[in-house]
């Protein structure tokens, strides 16, 4: 049981921290990495305190309630937690839901997976939008100009709150895929013991800047810039706050993620296009005008899905939609921009190469939850 929950709690802090805790260490590499683990490990033991005595001893906030605690857990168990640790170290981002989560209820990776599927659709359709506006309104400004002494003092301070706010988001949604390994209802003394275990993971987490897994961030425009910084983590925070409250299902936080990295590094190479050469308007613009038009059926999909909330999976358009529609936008915007298909090439090629990445981790997920069919007799698995 322990052993289970270190060998998960490693694995998913390593894997996952990268989401919250990213853009946090790119854009504070000049701070002791101490002050940094002092902050979020803060905020670590406040949500798992405050879950423990608002859910009657259930930290997970209920997600776990459908997952029957496992009294006996045999060694097969230990297998996602292993798998995640060794795809975490070659530096691929995965999905510890489905790694971890669906090994104890494999009847729940459909639900899981289409939860998952319109995060991310969601998420790239919300940063498309948004960054359009980001960009020409901050984003373009950040790149030209250097952050000034005042400014990054400011900056910082939010920062940091945004920061907060999303680590304790992520965390309500992520302390499932940990605590799956120990009882639902956590006596005092578990309580304790698993809270140091954490802290002393995420201070080593800190002390080794995020591992290789950090490059993901690093690579992506401008992220180690403090006001970029904090405005991806307010926009994903508030992405996780929403699903919080979409259902009790629980998901892939790693697929909300990347589509949310995804739509910012097309809208910022294509609206820094857009206002280096404004030209392009007027060589393409049917193409613009498309882009126009689909903007606001984006903007109508995605407060559908908001008024929706845990309905929206029940609609068997809803996910063709926004997948089309997100698919469709990133086209209009590379047919758009005739002189910098070259620079939307290389998004299009970073974002190809990490949606294949929590691709794998999904098949290496389904081919694990088969194979325990055979490891553990009597289990029931989906199809």
């Amino acid at each position: 049981m322990w052993i289970g929950f270190i060998l998960a709690g490693y694995a998913v802090v390593g894997n996952d921290s990268i989401q919250t805790l990213g853009t946090f260490l790119a854009s504070n590499e000049d701070k002791p990495w101490y002050v940094l683990w002092g902050f979020s490990g803060s905020i670590l033991a406040l949500t798992l305190v405050y879950g423990w005595f608002s859910y009657t001893g259930d930290v997970s906030y209920g997600r776990l309630e459908k997952y029957a605690f496992v009294e006996n857990m045999s060694w097969p168990y230990l297998l996602p937690p292993l798998v995640l640790m060794l795809l975490t170290r070659t530096g691929i981002p995965v999905s510890t839901s489905f790694l971890v989560l669906t090994f104890f209820k494999p009847k729940g990776l459909w639900d899981m997976t289409e939860k998952s599927v319109l995060g991310y659709a969601l998420a790239f359709c919300v940063a498309i939008i948004v960054w359009q506006l980001v960009t020409k309104l901050l984003d373009k400004r950040f790149i030209d100009n250097k952050i000034t002494g005042s400014q990054k003092r400011n900056w910082s301070i939010l920062q940091w709150c945004s920061t907060g706010f999303l680590w304790g988001q992520w965390l309500i949604q992520d302390f499932a895929n940990i605590y799956v390994y120990l009882p639902r209802a956590l006596t005092g003394f578990e309580l304790v013991l698993s809270l140091g275990i954490l802290l002393a993971m995420l201070a080593f987490i800190f002390y080794s800047k995020g591992g290789k897994i950090q490059k993901i961030v690093k690579e992506k425009t401008n992220t180690t810039d403090i006001r970029s910084a904090t405005i991806v983590d307010f926009v994903y925070g508030v992405l996780l706050l929403f699903f919080k409250e979409f259902s009790n299902v629980p998901m892939s936080t790693t697929w909300v993620f990347l589509g949310l990295l995804a739509g910012r590094e097309i809208a910022i190479r294509y609206t820094i296009e857009l206002i280096k050469e404004p030209s392009d308007i007027k060589k393409a613009p049917m193409w613009h005008y498309a882009g126009i038009a689909l903007n606001v059926v984006i903007l109508l999909l995605i407060g559908y899905v908001v008024y929706l909330r845990d309905q929206a999976t029940d609609i068997n358009w809803i996910i063709p939609a926004m997948a089309s529609a997100m698919i469709g936008r990133a086209f209009i915007a590379y047919m758009e921009t005739i002189p910098g298909r070259l620079n939307l090439n290389a998004a299009f090629k970073d974002v190809g190469k990490d949606l294949a990445k929590v691709s794998f981790g999904l098949l290496i997920s389904v081919a694990l939850v088969y194979l325990m069919r055979y490891l553990v007799p009597g289990l029931e698995v989906v199809g």
